[in-house]
């Protein structure tokens, strides 16, 4: 698989900065580079975070520690590296979860879109809307029979509310004007067991989480979100395969650092990471993840872009704060 066209640019520019004497003046603090990830190991962010951080602590000559600061849907961790020292010490790899809860928490500490400043987007994991072999459903069109024939008789888990996995899941039924009734876990753990063992109708995984359980036949896929196939699961037809439009759930991951690090220090750390990227590219792609690249400036546009869609179809669909 190709890194798409905005991986050259994007190196290109941080490779110029780099060479530019205020960038070779540029470096590091003395002392550990942290790392922290939101999230529980195993997560994605943890499997990115463990996957760059000896090659990158061997690129910039310092020890980068992975510091995984889990608690209040993200914002623990996003919050310590918000109030860190921007000079390159303190970093964050965090996923779409930034967008997508934004608009269903009464308050925050932080403004994502304005407090962090985006190294780089990493890449995707795609969602896939999975069934229990018992309910006999092959096809989101399957599906979306049953759905229609009776409204509200089947249901759907998520990781929780405000999950990118939950909004993905009211984004199908916005577009395909259905019910389905929710049923929101406290993580991806519970909500994998039960579909495994058919307590709910269809749940949207990771491709990640789902590879394994599609290929041993222990879960049925019914489609991946967006329009086309994924190379992690090519035999799972897309949503407009399906013939179900706009729905593009895919969950992103980028690296942030604090508000006010030093442009040269943002370029340099873009630089390193798409190289280990490309570099670890087939590894990842192997595990359900991929690999994806941008600028600093377009991955703040996705940010401040999904934040916004987010929020409307927030309202648009009456989703509640727990």
């Amino acid at each position: 698989m190709r890194l798409p066209m905005s991986v050259a640019a994007a190196t290109l520019c941080a490779a110029a900065a780099l060479l530019s004497p205020s960038a070779h003046a540029q470096n590091f603090p003395d002392g550990p580079v942290r790392l922290i990830i939101p999230t529980t190991p195993g997560s994605t962010p943890d499997l990115l975070a463990r996957t760059i951080a000896p090659k990158l602590s061997e690129r910039i000559g310092r020890t980068v520690v992975v510091d995984n600061r889990v608690g209040a849907s993200g914002n623990i961790g996003t919050e310590a590296v918000v109030r860190a020292a921007p000079n390159g010490s303190t970093l964050l790899i965090h996923a779409s979860s930034l967008a997508t809860g934004a608009p269903l928490q009464k308050s925050l500490p932080f403004d994502a879109s304005k407090d962090l400043a985006p190294v780089t987007l990493m890449g995707w994991s795609r969602l896939v809307f999975v069934t229990h072999p018992g309910t006999g459903m092959k096809t989101i069109g399957d599906f979306l029979a049953v759905v229609r024939q009776s409204p509200g008789r089947l249901s759907y888990g998520s990781p929780g509310n405000g999950t990118p996995n939950h909004l993905a899941a009211e984004l199908f039924k916005a577009k395909t004007q259905t019910y389905i009734m929710h049923i929101p876990y406290r993580g991806s753990a519970q909500q994998l067991t039960d579909i495994l063992g058919g307590q709910i109708d269809m749940a949207p995984l990771t491709a990640i989480a789902a590879a394994p359980h599609v290929r041993s036949g222990k879960l049925v896929p019914l489609a991946i979100t967006g329009d086309k196939r994924s190379p992690v699961l090519p035999g799972v037809p897309s949503m407009a395969e399906g013939n179900v439009q706009g729905v593009d759930g895919n969950i992103w991951y980028g690296m942030f650092a604090p508000k006010g690090t030093p442009p040269e220090l943002i370029a340099r750390l873009n630089r390193e990471v798409h190289e280990i990227l490309r570099e670890e590219q087939k590894a990842l792609t192997a595990q359900g993840f991929e690999v994806e690249v941008s600028t600093p400036e377009e991955f703040h546009e996705r940010l401040v872009r999904d934040t916004t869609r987010w929020t409307e179809l927030v309202k648009m669909q009456n989703i509640k704060p727990d």
